[in-house]
């Protein structure tokens, strides 16, 4: 029934028979045939189909709800005893939005000096593909914003405050500036991430609220090149300080503070479940450790 129902969840990430079979390590007709036995063993058609995949019944959609949390429950009962037998071992999946990325490492590597057979992916997403890929068992937890938008059925600990800064040529018209506001940051061009990062609907917002429309001269989804553009001194930009000093700044460059009365928060998000599993537990502890270091604990 699990094998199954791993069928099932792959095929809702895949949104493809031929791709689903080729993730579950199976033929195609060796997957349809046991999505075939689990609609048989439940009397019910769970999959719309013809020569391709055209999407989930809505009986197949509560199927699909329960096969996650029991996939999960399996996936964590298993490490367990794994855990029981060598300790606390395996790998851990995280997915984080763009800016969290340079605090991923204080979560990473404590945790590795604690249980050294620990290994880990890290993969850059916007904030719904953390949350999707977190639901869909493609990952164990993720680092986003969790305070500014829903985040649905997930539990969080707040980890570190995003305090933005105005990356500047030195000689621009605002590059002495020991501060500046958002209307100021508005009336220059900027260089900003794309409007499906969560970080950009932020500026957005509070370029809107200090009456500016924004209107970047250049977009991208990489921290990377909107950073090598703004280390030309030609470009400005918009980034969370601690984003900032990880990338490195020249002489040439200011990184200037951004008057902020309420900063967004930065946050470990992980599955509404109990008991965890032993590897997501390990982490969810040292995420709260180094909330309560950087006080993002008590912020709210």
């Amino acid at each position: 029934m699990i094998d199954k129902l791993e069928m099932l969840l792959a095929l809702a990430r895949e949104q493809h028979f031929g791709r689903a079979a080729e993730v579950c390590g199976i033929t195609q007709p060796t997957l349809s045939a046991g999505l075939k036995q689990l609609e048989e063993t439940f009397g019910l058609l769970l999959v719309n189909r013809q020569s391709r995949f055209l999407g989930f019944t809505p009986e197949g959609e509560r199927v699909l709800d329960w096969a996650r949390r029991i996939v999960a429950d399996a996936h964590a009962m298993h490490q367990e005893i794994r855990a029981l037998k060598r300790g606390v071992a395996g790998h851990l999946r995280l997915a984080a939005v763009p800016t969290a990325l340079p605090i991923v490492a204080e979560l990473t590597t404590p945790l590795r000096e604690r249980y050294p057979e620990v290994l880990f992916t890290v993969v850059s997403r916007n904030s719904i593909d953390v949350l999707t890929e977190l639901d869909n068992l493609e990952v164990d937890a993720g680092l986003t914003y969790v305070y500014n938008e829903p985040l649905g059925r997930v539990r969080f600990v707040p980890l570190h405050q995003e305090r933005y800064h105005l990356l500047i040529a030195a000689e621009a018209p605002l590059g002495r500036r020991s501060q500046v506001t958002w209307a100021q940051v508005g009336s220059i061009p900027l260089c900003l991430l794309t409007p499906d990062m969560q970080n950009r609907r932020i500026i957005d917002r509070r370029l809107r609220e200090a009456g500016v429309e924004p209107a970047p001269t250049l977009q991208s989804n990489s921290m990377v090149v909107l950073f090598s553009h703004v280390r030309t001194g030609r470009w400005a930009s918009v980034m969370p300080a601690v984003l900032a000093e990880t990338m490195g700044l020249t002489d040439k460059i200011r990184s200037i503070p951004i008057v902020e009365p309420d900063p967004p928060t930065i946050g470990l998000v992980y599955p509404q479940r109990e008991p965890l599993a032993p590897l997501t537990a390990a982490l969810v502890t040292e995420a709260r450790r180094l909330g309560q270091t950087r006080g993002a604990l008590n912020a709210r």
